[in-house]
């Protein structure tokens, strides 16, 4: 029995040509009916979609066609605000003045005060994207750990970030944050003003992910680390 597919596609041209192509390829089973969702559209397309079909809980293929080669907060106001990221939770400072964070990891404080553009703790399928390009180490898929990089950190000078066990519950505290405040990110979810960021993993909610043997995620990770 053929799987029912319901395609989701970025609005670029070669995207909605290929969905096109599919759909009269292939035909296409409502999103309520299907069996697996195909994402035609870059990484960051492909995350908008994880995100928006996550509760129907559909394994999802990506079709790559687009740029990019790779795949709970409190704020000022008093308000709290919850988020899933299947990439990396990113903070970094809203003005020309550095951000001065508090590092304290399963309730221990381990750094009193970074200085720094932001910070950023990626999971393995993230750690080739922003962590990557913040100079963060690339993460082998299945070793359950999470990479806390600094952004630009200025003190202390030498600390260049860590490797954590996926388990570990990290708290990010703002120092000073009306003088020199701070966002937070998780993925493309954006929350301004912030005072605190805590990051757990998640083990309820999970997503299914498809590849060709010949292009499966765990290849592009490890071929990364060898390109120049």
């Amino acid at each position: 029995m053929n799987s029912r597919i319901h395609f989701a596609a970025s609005k670029t041209e070669d995207a909605q040509a290929a969905l096109a192509l599919m759909r009269e390829r292939y035909g296409e089973a409502p999103i309520d009916a299907a069996d697996v969702i195909v994402a035609l559209g870059g990484d960051g397309f492909m995350l908008q979609t994880l995100h928006r079909h996550h509760a129907r809980e559909l394994p999802v293929y990506g079709m790559k066609l687009g740029s990019v080669g790779f795949l709970d907060v409190q704020t000022e106001s008093g308000s709290s605000v919850t988020a899933l990221a299947f990439n990396e939770v990113s903070l970094l400072r809203q003005t020309k003045q550095a951000a001065h964070v508090r590092v304290s990891l399963n309730g221990a404080v381990k750094l009193d005060e970074l200085v720094c553009d932001g910070i950023l703790v990626s999971t393995p399928a993230g750690s080739t994207a922003y962590n990557l390009s913040a100079h963060g180490p690339i993460l082998p898929l299945g070793t359950q750990v999470l990479a806390m990089t600094p952004i630009s950190p200025f003190r202390p000078r030498r600390w260049r970030g860590a490797i954590l066990p996926a388990a570990t519950e990290v708290k990010f505290e703002i120092l000073d944050p009306y003088k020199r405040p701070v966002s937070a990110t998780a993925d493309s979810y954006e929350v301004r003003d912030i005072v605190e960021v805590v990051v757990r993993e998640s083990c309820e909610r999970t997503v299914s992910l498809l590849f060709d043997p010949e292009h499966n995620l765990e290849d592009r990770i490890l071929n990364e680390q060898f390109e120049s």
